[in-house]
């Protein structure tokens, strides 16, 4: 699937039909879950991709990528990304 733009109404059409498109979603479940976390936490402090960029000394282009999810992040870059939001990245696994 390309980066169209799919209604969520589309999304779970193909996720009832179609079996590999239900297999992509789950993998990429926890990535766009750290996304929307870091997309509302930066809105809630009413700050701008180029500030959130400035605060991390990268580029807006690299946060919009980031949000976006067309951008795979090192680790790195995921921490500075939460403490330039005042938070923290936990991880688990289950």
């Amino acid at each position: 699937m390309g980066k169209a733009s799919v209604s969520s109404a589309k999304v779970r059409e193909m996720l009832a039909e179609d079996k590999e498109y239900r297999e992509e979603y789950e993998r990429l479940k926890p990535r766009y879950a750290l996304i929307a976390r870091l997309i509302n936490a930066r809105k809630e402090k009413n700050m701008t991709q180029a500030e959130m960029a400035a605060r991390m000394g990268t580029t807006k282009s690299n946060i919009s990528r980031l949000e976006s999810g067309t951008y795979n992040p090192s680790l790195d870059f995921l921490i500075r990304a939460a403490a330039s939001l005042d938070k923290h990245i936990e991880f688990s696994l289950y």
